[in-house]
């Protein structure tokens, strides 16, 4: 994009101020040369976002941003329910709840290494991934149910987890509100062997080595040393969210017509979050985010059998787990006065500040952690929320590093075999499922995550804290 189009605030943020149907200003945070290496649509999104019934302060886009279905894919928009304010299936993803977890061994690297060939062996065979991976675990109706309504804590009660992981995880495992009975049968029927299964695209299981610290006292609180290993689990909803977003898409398509919205775009088909429709939609994202957290609760469970296996006597210790598609009701302060709106994150994670309420004990003097995974061969960054990330974009931080080619492009320009090879030449070990799929994901198609993280961290939205080294990698 071309950086005359918007005003520059500062370094890192610019801003386009109302036009047309536009309610708020657009609001985008990057510096220069990730401004200019965005596509044109992304404004063109964030602009349209813009145009929203009942959206407050201003339409968001996180350094990572990239052209997305609606919304662009970094986007972060609050609407109030009183002032007709609306929830968009572009605004929280196909693929809800996607998310990533972090886990904590108190293993170090030599410790791995003489394993690593083994360890990469086991954690493939544990954890099903590709695209349609299924696993052993097989939900009846009542069963599906229960797990939609239950999240992690369902997942729990059946042996996957340990009981201290429902504290580290957003919404302590469990979304309120979910409601089962609008979750149609055609996508309970595509969940019912995918639990415990990572899928495809940008999903992974990474061993990692904490490689970096940035801020000593933080990373101490979170449990992170330089030599470090840790494991990230990178997945969503599956094939459920797909579905749900899917239905709910061509339903919306017709109620923004008939509640007298006007669409700059048909992808940002929406409704009044008090419709019925809405609220239907609410009842059946929330369960999907259930799914998501149960799936990466079952993941992490079997992550574990694959290191002690591999590694006898290796444990790992829940560090967070947070979600980076979803719409989530949350208070925050508008205008001097604290109001209850709907936050759409679409690739962008929460990220709450030292002292936020819903912060557990352990966490609350430093924040929320952040977790932004990069590409196979770049690594990903621990970071922290702000206080001031609440009214730069409504405790929102960017997710990824944010693709700088599609994968029909990737896939043009590079070869499976090949990337592998020149990962392992890094001592990076990756299994897949798919030759394909690792051409699709190669390092190369996505934005330098350092960029996009410092990005982050100079506009205020989150705090740099670790960086974490690849060291296997488990690829749909």
């Amino acid at each position: 994009m071309e950086p005359q189009k918007f005003v520059q605030v500062s370094e890192t943020e610019w801003r386009v101020e109302p036009f047309g149907r536009m309610r708020v200003p657009a609001i985008i945070y990057a510096d220069r040369a990730l401004i200019e290496e965005m596509d044109d649509k992304v404004l063109d999104q964030v602009t349209n976002v813009a145009t929203l019934p009942g959206i407050v302060r201003a339409s968001y886009a996180m350094p990572d941003a990239h052209w997305g279905y609606g919304f662009p894919i970094g986007g972060v928009a609050a609407f109030d329910a009183e002032e007709g304010g609306v929830i968009s299936v572009g605004g929280v993803g196909f693929d809800i709840s996607c998310g990533v977890r972090a886990m904590l061994s108190e293993l170090s690297v030599a410790d791995v290494e003489p394993h690593k060939q083994a360890l990469a062996d086991a954690l493939f065979a544990s954890v099903p991934a590709g695209l349609g991976s299924r696993g052993d675990i097989r939900l009846d109706d009542d069963e599906m149910t229960a797990m939609l309504s239950g999240g992690a804590a369902w997942a729990l009660e059946r042996g996957w987890g340990e009981a201290a992981d429902l504290e580290r995880i957003e919404e302590h495992g469990v979304m309120p509100g979910a409601r089962p009975e609008f979750v149609t049968e055609k996508a309970r029927k595509r969940q019912h062997r995918e639990m415990g299964t990572l899928g495809s695209g940008n999903h992974y299981l990474e061993v990692q080595e904490v490689a970096e610290i940035f801020d000593a006292a933080i990373a101490e609180s979170f449990g992170l040393s330089k030599g470090r290993v840790v494991l990230c689990i990178h997945c969503g909803s599956r094939g459920l969210g797909h579905q749900i977003g899917t239905e709910y898409m061509k339903d919306m398509a017709v109620a923004a017509g008939a509640q007298g919205i006007a669409l700059p775009d048909r992808e940002l088909a929406c409704a009044k979050i008090d419709s019925p429709i809405g609220q239907r939609y609410l009842g059946a994202m929330r369960a999907a985010i259930n799914c998501a957290l149960a799936n990466r609760q079952i993941i992490g469970h079997l992550a574990r059998g694959a290191l002690s296996r591999a590694i006898p006597g290796a444990t790992l210790k829940l560090l967070y787990d947070v979600s980076h598609n979803t719409c989530k009701e949350e208070p925050h302060r508008i205008n001097g006065e604290v109001r209850n709106v709907f936050i759409h994150r679409k690739g962008a994670t929460r990220a709450f500040g030292p002292g936020h309420p819903d912060l557990p004990e352990g966490l609350k003097h430093s924040g929320q952690p952040v977790l932004i995974g990069g590409s196979m061969g770049t690594g990903s960054y621990v970071l922290a929320g702000t206080r001031k990330s609440e009214e730069k974009a409504f405790s929102s931080a960017c997710h990824g590093a944010g693709r700088r080619m599609s994968r029909h492009q990737a896939y043009r320009t590079w070869k499976g075999r090949q990337v592998v090879d020149e990962l392992a030449a890094r001592g990076i070990l990756v299994r897949s499922a798919s030759s394909r799929g690792v051409a699709e994901e190669a390092p190369g198609a996505y934005k330098d995550v350092g960029a996009v993280v410092d990005a982050a961290e100079n506009a205020g939205l989150s705090r740099k804290v670790a960086w974490l080294k690849p060291l296997i990698c488990i690829k749909g």
